[in-house]
């Protein structure tokens, strides 16, 4: 894993994994978190962009086409593409955790905003 690559999943875990229900496992041989089974966020295979689950992706590409994308896999799915290497973080962490709120249960979203983790 590249030393980049590596910093990032650091700061991936540090976010997402205090979020309660949040699991780490392996998918498609990249680490990807996961909520009730189902994957919001995983670093793709290239080791150079983030999968993210959005509702809000045209939002984030029209802003920033550089940084937020899509390919034609992922025209008929909720995920945007992130590259991370030009990805401002304080954006990064706002979109993982508005992933995981979107998949997320109505209860584990109370526990979080009410701090009962």
């Amino acid at each position: 894993m590249e030393p980049t690559v590596f910093i990032f999943l650091q700061f991936m875990r540090k976010v997402l994994l205090p979020l309660p229900g949040v699991t780490e496992k392996m998918l498609f041989d990249t680490p990807a978190f996961y909520i009730n089974k189902k994957t919001f966020a995983r670093i793709k295979e290239d080791g150079e962009t983030l999968v993210v689950h959005t509702i809000e992706r045209d939002k984030w590409i029209q802003v920033n086409p550089d940084v937020y994308f899509i390919t034609d896999h992922y025209l008929n799915y909720d995920y945007m593409l992130v590259c991370i290497d030009k990805a401002d973080p304080a954006e990064v962490e706002q979109l993982l955790v508005q992933a995981w709120r979107n998949r997320a249960t109505k209860k584990l979203i109370t526990a979080y905003e009410t701090g009962i983790v």
